[in-house]
């Protein structure tokens, strides 16, 4: 991927602990709300999130995946009262199962909202919405201030990385940063 100036994108890489945990998600949080791309860890895979309610971040998704358009994108929020941001008309069975599956590896596919792009949701009007059961992907989205657009952080059609070593393999000059938590179970 190239930034708007030609040259590639210099990803940074994070490695996070306790003792710099609200640094490096502040870092990324200020990335993703300038329209960058992070990847992180989340209780199943490395995911790529960048902001899910702008157009232009998001296609920074698709180009460093090289992931065709048209792909509907889920999005990670932190908390059940971001769900009115992104989805409409919400039915009482998918707050049950929100009640008992998150947060956690669910996706729930809910009518959008007018400020979901055509670009998130392929063109769509669903869109997949969970609440991860990880401490970095919660943190940044609540951080960041927005629903993140959250696919794997891999380029299209290879494995999805359980280790942040997968993710720079892939996705080094394509995207901003990577929070490296570690392997994943």
């Amino acid at each position: 991927m190239q930034a708007e100036n030609g040259n590639k994108v210099e990803t940074l890489v994070f490695r996070v602990s306790e003792e710099n945990f609200d640094a490096v998600l502040d870092k990324a949080a200020a990335i993703i709300r300038s329209g960058g791309t992070v990847a992180f860890p989340t209780e199943t895979v490395y995911g790529l999130g960048a902001d899910g309610l702008n157009p232009n971040a998001v296609l920074k998704i698709f180009e460093a995946k090289e992931r065709p358009p048209g792909n509907p994108l889920s999005l990670l929020v932190h908390s059940r009262e971001d769900l009115g941001k992104v989805a409409r008309n919400i039915p009482e069975k998918a707050f049950r199962l929100m009640d008992a599956f998150w947060p956690g590896p669910l996706t729930i596919v809910l009518e959008k909202n007018d400020i979901v792009p055509a670009i998130t949701s392929g063109n769509l009007q669903s869109i997949g919405v969970r609440m991860p059961d990880h401490k970095i992907p919660l943190e940044l989205v609540k951080r960041a201030g927005t629903p993140l657009a959250a696919p794997s952080a891999n380029l299209s059609g290879k494995p999805s990385p359980s280790l942040a070593s997968h993710v720079i393999a892939d996705l080094t000059d394509r995207i901003d940063a990577i929070i490296d938590g570690g392997k994943l179970s």
